[in-house]
């Protein structure tokens, strides 16, 4: 069980990251929709592993601040 502090801490975190995640998904967007040279497809690449990253942090701290409820 989590303390209040480290649900404060964990729920900051949280929205942190699902803001960086909706930035890093307009800046993709917006990259993907113009034309680029090889060296921004990589950009674009390495973009989208950083907002894979941050999905599953938000999944794990979404996961830990609602935990299961047994049936």
């Amino acid at each position: 069980m989590l303390t209040e502090d480290e649900v404060i801490h964990a729920r900051a975190t949280l929205n942190e990251l699902q803001v960086e995640h909706r930035d890093l998904n307009l800046i993709i967007d917006h990259l993907a929709s113009t034309p680029l040279p090889d060296q921004d497809q990589l950009l674009i690449h390495r973009l989208k592993k950083r907002k894979l990253l941050i999905k599953d942090k938000i999944y794990q701290l979404e996961k830990m601040l609602v935990p299961d409820i047994p049936a």
